[in-house]
């Protein structure tokens, strides 16, 4: 959902509204609503950063981050899955993390939902890419494939069960299969 205004809002402007549910994105002078996660993007999402975390948090490699805001680049994004190194995740005076995220994450991950614009999450992708990240998946659970952008801006499909999904070189303690992913729809 698209919300339009008399005047257009700053980046500034739209940081300061309060937060919507589902959350809203601000992209190109726009708000840009997200759509409401259903049971298969809800099952990958958390399924998924629990994997990544449980591989790579306890040796303080990276941390996943799941519906987190990433404004950076004159955008105000939400991806389904942020993934920082450990030295980039900001800390507070208190040394704990940060509620502000002013930084690209190190891998972004999407899932798209039904009805959801691919070419929408696919330019928040190239968005992040463009700004330091490592690499974005495009998960797409009705077609069972994942779609892997890098930072040298191309692209891989990976579709076979037996594929195993390209990782940031960080993450290379974790290792997934398309078969193993979409398995957690059906438990």
């Amino acid at each position: 959902m698209v919300q339009t205004s008399t005047k257009p809002l700053t980046l500034e402007e739209f940081l300061q509204l309060p937060e919507t549910k589902p959350a809203s994105e601000f992209i190109d002078g726009q708000i840009i609503q997200k759509p409401m996660p259903q049971g298969k993007h809800s099952t990958l999402q958390l399924d998924l950063g629990a994997n990544i975390n449980q591989s790579l948090k306890p040796n303080g490699i990276a941390r996943a981050y799941s519906e987190l805001r990433c404004t950076f680049g004159s955008r105000s994004i939400i991806p389904d899955l942020a993934v920082f190194t450990w030295e980039r995740i900001p800390r507070d005076e208190n040394g704990e993390v940060a509620n502000t995220f002013s930084l690209s994450p190190d891998w972004t991950i999407e899932i798209l939902s039904p009805d959801q614009s691919q070419t929408k999450v696919v330019r928040n992708i190239l968005h992040c890419l463009a700004h330091g990240t490592q690499i974005g998946w495009l998960i797409d659970p009705d077609e069972k494939l994942v779609f892997a952008y890098f930072a040298d801006r191309t692209l891989a499909v990976f579709e076979d069960l037996s594929d195993r999904i390209p990782v940031p070189t960080f993450a290379a303690a974790f290792n997934l299969t398309v078969g193993q992913l979409f398995s957690w729809l059906e438990s």
